[in-house]
């Protein structure tokens, strides 16, 4: 089976609350591969470029403080064709509030500005944050 690659960030809240063993654990039963990670506090560059999509909106400067206050864990996740929709789906809705039970942010997360966790939405946008946080990655899943 060919393998592809997304991008997926436990944020400081998730770090912070010692959420980052339950919430691989779910990616993980899954059957998908953690391929890389690496737990880092973010720059304002790379979090301005991550971001870069909400640069024109009011709540950007509050993202950028909220994504580089602390560590957070960004990994390659490996697995099946769209495992960046595989992710999505067990993250489940950014607003906690209507995420399922049984997803992360359902089961774990109480408040959208702070959700725990961000995966790629797309494959176009897998390779461009993989590209951003892992450069030194020199295949394209």
């Amino acid at each position: 089976m060919p393998m592809d690659s997304t991008f997926f960030m436990c944020k400081p809240d998730a770090v912070e609350r010692g959420l980052v063993g339950e919430i691989l654990r779910r990616i993980e039963s899954k059957g998908l591969r953690i391929a890389k990670a690496d737990l880092r506090v973010l720059d304002e560059v790379s979090a301005k470029a991550h971001y870069a999509e909400h640069e024109n909106k009011a709540f950007f400067g509050e993202l950028v403080s909220f994504i580089t206050r602390s560590a957070v864990l960004v990994t390659e996740i490996s697995g099946p064709k769209d495992t960046w929709a595989i992710v999505r789906v067990l993250m489940g809705e950014t607003n906690p509030a209507q995420a399922a039970p049984g997803t992360i942010r359902g089961d774990l997360a109480c408040d959208i500005a702070e959700n725990l966790v961000h995966g790629s939405d797309s494959a176009e946008a897998a390779a461009r944050e993989l590209a951003i946080f892992f450069p030194e990655r020199t295949t394209k899943s």
